[in-house]
């Protein structure tokens, strides 16, 4: 068995506003397994670091995509409990060539063309006419979720848009999730969610910043709304790891995010412990490209996620590859009479 690394630098059709600042590009890297008798079938799969949240996305990162080059070649197995992007590819290539090579991570009804996955509609930060208008085509593309990141425009302004959303749909017709990516402060947080409880937002993803686990304990105890952990999962590679965020924290949701919480194996561990606690849960992306989103969203469905996913990045970027898997309405679809182009990733410049 053989492995091989690709840089890839993803572009936004439009800047990305996050609470750490606006995006107009992402690097990931694209990876590969084969046999070395037959180097032109492959598995592919995409390591999808994250500058900013990923804790591997420094100076050796390649150097740890080159050791696992190494290793796979002499049938030597790496340590990749602190390496969650590069595990989330290489379980991906594995799992697409023990598959045949056709793009096919988890072969389920979804991958046959008889179920579909709901998702959110995101809505990136910006300025308060720019986000109106970003509801505005969300619903009319017949969302029934949507996800707005908050952080980045006055509280107030970001209130009136939600309360502009609630004259028009109520939390039956339109649920609101808002993500603050850590945005608020512990002096103020629990009057904010209160604010957003009266406005029938279904649940907040990480209102502080992770890295206070008795301050997010108390928050998810006292809050009005659910409470979603996100960033607070980052880098908690080993079970106990896991066990022990859950039961401190307590929170009422988890985000996952393969990419960044372990791969497809360490989101199998979050969901297994959170279940034991009656903790909800759902599947997101990290910006990935298309191919680790066509690996999570059959992940998602091989799992039976319920509810809206969030997996609707995969418009967000100029220079995305082609895979089966596209956007209806709400909801992502997987064509089973479409197959993955390999011919696409020739081009990239190869580490071997």
């Amino acid at each position: 068995m053989r492995f091989e690394f690709a840089p890839y630098l993803l572009k936004f059709k439009e800047p990305g506003g996050t609470s750490r600042g606006v995006l107009t590009e992402k690097p990931t890297f694209l990876v590969k397994v084969y046999d070395e008798s037959d180097p032109t079938r492959f598995g592919i799969g995409e390591a999808a670091v994250f500058p900013g949240l990923s804790p591997e996305a420094d100076g050796n990162y390649i150097w740890k995509l080159t050791e696992v080059l190494a290793n796979v070649a002499i049938g030597r197995q790496t340590d990749l409990s602190r390496h969650s992007s590069i595990l989330f590819g290489l379980e991906q290539a594995i799992l697409d060539f023990s598959n045949g090579c056709h793009g096919i991570y988890f072969p389920s009804r979804f991958t046959e063309g008889h179920q579909s996955i709901e998702i959110n509609g995101l809505v990136w930060m910006g300025d308060f006419e720019t986000m109106l208008e970003r509801v505005e085509q969300k619903i009319s593309a017949g969302f029934k979720c949507i996800k707005l990141k908050i952080g980045s425009i006055e509280w107030e302004k970001e209130l009136e848009l939600i309360r502009l959303v609630r004259q028009h749909y109520n939390e039956k017709e339109l649920m609101v999730r808002v993500d603050a990516n850590g945005g608020f402060s512990p002096p103020v947080v629990m009057s904010k969610l209160k604010t957003l409880a009266d406005l029938g937002v279904h649940s907040i993803e990480q209102p502080i910043k992770a890295g206070w686990p008795e301050e997010m304990a108390r928050i998810c105890k006292e809050s009005p709304i659910p409470v979603a952990l996100d960033e607070e999962l980052i880098g908690k590679g080993k079970l106990s790891e896991k066990i022990e965020t859950l039961d401190r924290i307590k929170p009422q949701f988890i985000i996952l995010k393969p990419a960044l919480c372990g791969g497809f194996s360490g989101a199998t561990e979050w969901i297994e412990e959170a279940e034991k606690r009656g903790i909800g849960w759902w599947i997101t992306s990290a910006l990935e490209s298309n191919i680790g989103l066509n690996a999570i969203a059959q992940f998602a469905a091989n799992i039976d996620a319920k509810g809206p996913q969030g997996l609707g990045t995969g418009g967000l970027f100029t220079n995305n590859f082609e895979t089966p898997i596209s956007l209806l309405d709400d909801h992502l679809v997987y064509s089973p009479s479409g197959s993955l182009d390999y011919s696409q990733f020739s081009e990239l410049k190869w580490h071997r």
